[in-house]
Formats: C-alpha cells, structure tokens, sequence
C-alpha cells in the first residue's frame, strides 16, 4: 500500500498545479481587476462594473483598451505616478508567467499573503469564515447518512413493495428540487415569511448568545442551523439513499446469499452479517468525497440566502471584488483538500474490505 500512497502523493502536485494554471490563466481575460476596482471607488461608482462597458483585459490588472489612450477606464484625470504606485501595490508591474511562478512558490510554503480589501491575511480570514461552512458541510453530511442508509436498506429488501413506491416518488421530489428553492420555501413556511416564525432568519447564534449558559448556546446554535442544514441535506440525502438501495440490491442477488438463506440464516443475519459489509463499501468509503461535495457545492447559495458568513460567500465576495489572494489562496487549499480525500476515499475501502489491493493496480 505504501507505493500505491507515494504514487498518489506525487500525482497531487502536478495535478494542483494544473487546476492553479487554469484558473489563473482564465483570470487573464476577466476584466475588472483590483486596479479597476480602487479606480471605481475614487469615481464613487461602487465598482467596476459601473465603468467598464467592454472590452477584454487582463482579470488581474491588464489594461483595457478604451479608445482614449488612457491605460485603464476611470482613470482620466489621475496622475501617472499613482496608477504606476497602484501596479507595483498589486504586483502587476510584473509579468503574468512571473507573477504565477512567485505565487505557486509563496503557496508551496503556504504563504498566502494577505486581502487586497480586508486589511486580514487569507489564512486568518478562513479561519473566521470556516465554522459556519464546517458546521453546514459536517451536519448535512452526517444527517444523510443517518437517514439514506437505514432507508435505502429497507427499501431494498422491500422492493417492489408500496412502501418502496411512495418512498421512490419522495425522494425523485427531493432530488428535483433545487437546493436554494428548498431553502427559500424553509424561510417562507417556518421564519416568518408568511406563516409560522418558528426559526431565526438569519445567522449563526442570536446577539445575546455569550450570555446563555451551555445548555441554552448549544440550544441556540441547533435552532439557527436547522433549516441551512435541511436545506443542504435534501440533495444528498435522496443520492445516498438511491445509491444504499442499488448496493444492497445488487448484493442481496448474488450466490453467496442464495446460499446463507439455504443454511438457514435468519434475514438479518444475512443482511447484515454478510450483505451489509460488501453493500455499504462504496457508500461509507465516500464519505469524504460526499462531505467535500456538501462543504463547497451548497454552501453558496445556502450560506446567502440564511445571511451565514461563511467560505461560500467569502469565496463569491472575493470574486466580485477581484480579491486575488482570497480566491487563488483558498483555491489552492480547498483543491489540496479534494485531491487528499480522493486519497483518503482509497485508504477507506481498503480499511473496510482489506481484500482491495490498491498495489496490483497501474496508476
């Protein structure tokens, strides 16, 4: 197993170079960058979208061809010296390939820099946004499971049956309804859109949460986070139980059960003496890609639409600002992460079945 690791160790690096040189290249034809930006606010327009009318240039600070001779929109009237200071602030006197080559070196030491706006390094900013997104990533994960798995068992030794129909219909539903639409129908029925106001609207805690005892913060935080997390759940949760019901299917129909029953082995025994093992490898050896996938794929939307300040609005308000260091940092990290729980998914099925052997096979 040690080789097989090493091999997959060593295809992390240039796989994670990729993604950084793909983004970073794309970035180039994205106008608007952080010089835009500050040019924007002296004009008191908010943004640089109420400058720029057109054209291509460089997503981190390139010139935009206005047709004035001017180097960037906005910046008529403005004295050369402080575009060229702005540049050198920014570090786009510089060209791209060298700009990427010092910020892959700054990342390989894991020096993200700092916020072009927020005055905070990336990594402390992370840091403050990240409970919120753990918090929806981990709970949503963990109630998936804690439902698909005992649901998509029952209905796959009931298949067939009406429980199994009615069930099947439920979650097609839940499978359809996009997550934030879930989300909005959440507030509408439960936090005072136009019926119940049983749950908060918005936030984490409530503003007088450090003055509850244990028992009432913990109370408090379940109660903020129950509809973000039911919102985040309800995709995952119909995936999951789908995909228990396929493996215990296909399990429950192979010889080796046919003959447990002919020995006469009771059904659960069966079931989870035998099938439940070689049924639920591929479900529990993907948690991590489906923690992941739940961590970075809702957080957005839900994260906006509860007013949670987590990774997903950080990572949303960093590219409508153009805040490089923000977006490429927490690239680089969260696509380390993804790439280590592909790993971390191989080592899970071999703890689970140790007849995998990851050794034979060619990487």
């Amino acid at each position: 197993m040690g080789p097989y690791i090493l091999r997959r160790m060593a295809l992390i690096i240039p796989t994670l170079i990729g993604i950084m040189l793909i983004n970073f290249a794309m970035v180039q034809f994205v106008p608007g960058g952080p010089v835009e930006q500050i040019l924007a606010r002296i004009e008191g327009q908010g943004d640089v979208f109420g400058t720029i009318s057109g054209g291509g240039g460089d997503g981190a600070g390139a010139p935009v061809d206005a047709g004035s001779g001017d180097k960037y929109l906005g910046a008529r009237g403005l004295p050369p010296d402080f575009i060229a200071e702005l540049e050198r602030e920014f570090g786009f006197d510089k060209p791209a390939w060298q700009r990427f080559l010092t910020m892959m070196w700054n990342y390989a030491r894991f020096d993200f820099g700092e916020s072009y706006f927020r005055s905070i390094g990336v990594v402390d900013l992370v840091l403050e946004k990240m409970p919120v997104s753990i918090s929806l990533g981990l709970w949503s994960t963990l109630i998936a499971y804690l439902i698909s798995i005992p649901l998509g068992i029952r209905k796959a030794v009931k298949d067939g049956s009406r429980f199994d129909t009615w069930t099947s219909g439920a979650i097609i539903v839940g499978y359809a309804i996009p997550g934030f639409l879930f989300a909005i129908l959440l507030l509408v029925l439960f936090a005072g859109g136009s019926y119940f106001k049983w749950f908060p609207l918005r936030g984490l805690t409530s503003d007088n949460w450090a003055d509850l005892s244990l028992l009432g913060q913990i109370a408090d935080y379940f109660w903020h986070i129950a509809l973000p997390v039911l919102a985040s759940t309800i995709s995952a949760f119909a995936t999951l139980t789908l995909l228990t019901k396929n493996s215990f299917l296909e399990e429950i129909k192979k010889q080796y059960v046919m003959t447990a029953k002919a020995k006469g082995l009771t059904e659960a025994r069966v079931l989870y003496g035998h099938v439940f093992r070689n049924a639920m490898l591929i479900v529990i050896a993907g948690f991590p890609a489906v923690f992941v996938s739940v961590f970075f794929g809702g957080s957005l939307i839900i994260e906006t639409i509860f007013s949670l300040d987590g990774l997903g609005r950080l990572g949303f308000e960093a590219a409508v600002s153009r805040d490089y260091p923000v977006i490429f940092g927490t690239l680089y990290v969260f696509g380390l992460i993804g790439l280590m729980m592909g790993l971390v998914s191989d080592l899970m099925y071999v703890w689970i079945d140790p007849r995998i052997d990851f050794e034979t096979r060619e990487t």
